[in-house]
């Protein structure tokens, strides 16, 4: 038995305002079944004492300890900008800020 029906695919398609062609509701019709079988199977095989997860390998962090390093100094960072002002990178005005 069809879990879902040709019915039930053009229901869902007048609620959702979608307009479906008679081949687009038996395709989906028979594409949503499939899906819906599969569940099913998946289901009855899911053991109660198998909790649920989304991936079967541990999640951990792979990211690296933070550790400080020596950085450029300000006048380092700054020797290649065309224009510093005050140790920062001096940008022309734009949109008239600061008017």
């Amino acid at each position: 038995m069809a879990a879902i029906s040709r019915d039930d695919v053009a229901h869902l398609a007048r609620l959702s305002r979608l307009a479906l062609s008679e081949d687009e509701l038996d395709q989906f019709a028979g594409q949503l079944d499939s899906i819906l079988s599969h569940v099913q199977t998946i289901s009855e095989v899911a053991a109660a004492d198998v909790p649920a997860t989304s991936s079967p390998d541990p999640v951990t962090n792979v990211t690296r300890p933070d550790e400080v390093r020596p950085g450029l100094t300000p006048d380092q960072a700054l020797s290649g900008a065309p224009a510093a002002e005050d140790q920062r990178f001096l940008v022309p005005q734009i949109l008239g800020e600061g008017e």
